[in-house]
């Protein structure tokens, strides 16, 4: 394979009975694209097909069966199954789970060998991906356990990163999971991600609180008090610029966000909730803290307009942007840092 500067991004097609497969091909329709990387899709010509017939896409897709056959200037689809399988657009089924869980298989391991740069993921269904092989809460648990390195999920767009200190996790388990340990391990992997991903020499961090009020100083809660508090101080006393914890209401309806380079959410919705509101649609999905990069859309399969022609491809898109420049510049960042100069 002649690999040319061009990045390789490999592509998971995702649940096939959602809307992943239409973003994608959305997304390439602009021959210009094809000037940023050279894309490589896996799965399976039949379905792709299958998909352009019901949506009435005229894009070309070059099916290959080996790696080493892609084309630097095409859409490049693997073909890692050929069997006939049943497309139920719209409708979650065990096949169309267990085919995208086939697809992000191959997908990371290619990752891992080095046959494509990095990794763009379609949305998958996290109930019918379910099995033997595939037994994670989502993307970010299955890639940690598959790469190296600790994840960190990280929700971001042109002015806001939010990570999340507890990711898939009941809201009954959060306030037991947050410990000291886990708070400086997640603002260890954001400040590092902020600085080798996004060239921020000096990063600045938020941390929010978990009770309503940040605890009103025990009232409602003492986690905030005498876990979080001093936590954050102790990072501080370390030379990372961090502060908090915020109450998670005033933070964003003041704008706060908007001092600090990242922001870590307590739990899920607390993050993504206002993360949602302010960017949906042009947000991204990046999984930091990995020795390899993978980026994805932030919405979910959109089963209920599936097969419609009225996905909207512009956070796919981004993903892809924003998987490109992350390693552009964490490139960047190992040259600079490979040999450092020694001051005699």
């Amino acid at each position: 394979m002649d690999k040319t500067n061009k990045i390789i991004v490999g592509i998971s097609i995702g649940d096939l009975n959602g809307i992943g497969i239409e973003i994608i091909l959305k997304t390439f329709r602009d021959k210009r694209m094809l000037e940023f990387c050279t894309p490589v899709i896996f799965g399976s010509t039949k379905v792709i097909s299958y998909h352009k017939k019901a949506l009435n896409l005229e894009i070309p897709v070059n099916g290959i069966n080996n790696i080493n056959q892609l084309a630097h200037n095409k859409i490049n689809l693997l073909n890692i199954w050929k069997e006939d399988i049943k497309i139920e657009i719209g409708n979650p089924t065990e096949t169309s789970g267990k085919y995208a869980a086939n697809s992000l298989e191959v997908a990371v391991t290619n990752l891992n060998e080095g046959a494509i740069d990095v990794l763009l993921t379609a949305p998958i269904d996290k109930e019918n991906i379910q099995s033997e092989s595939f037994n994670f809460p989502g993307h970010t648990e299955y890639l940690e356990d598959k790469l190296e390195g600790e994840s960190l999920m990280i929700l971001m767009s042109d002015n806001l990163r939010i990570g999340l200190i507890t990711g898939h996790i009941p809201v009954s388990k959060i306030a037991e999971t947050i410990t000291p340990d886990l708070i400086k391990k997640k603002v260890a992997i954001m400040h590092a991600s902020l600085k080798e991903d996004f060239a921020i020499n000096k990063p600045k961090i938020a941390v929010l609180g978990l009770n309503p009020h940040c605890g009103d100083k025990g009232v409602i809660g003492k986690e905030d008090e005498e876990i979080i508090k001093p936590t954050v101080e102790e990072i501080k006393e370390s030379g990372k610029i961090v502060f908090g914890p915020y109450a998670a209401d005033g933070f964003f309806g003041s704008k706060t966000y908007q001092q600090f380079d990242g922001v870590l959410a307590m739990y899920h919705d607390q993050g993504l909730a206002p993360f949602k509101a302010l960017s949906f649609g042009n947000g991204v999905n990046f999984t930091s803290g990995l020795n390899k990069i993978r980026t994805s859309p932030d919405h979910g399969t959109g089963f209920d307009i599936a097969g419609k022609g009225v996905a909207n491809e512009t956070s796919f898109k981004e993903a892809l942007f924003t998987a490109i420049k992350i390693f552009k510049t964490r490139n960047q960042h190992k040259e600079l840092t490979k040999k450092p100069l020694v001051v005699k």
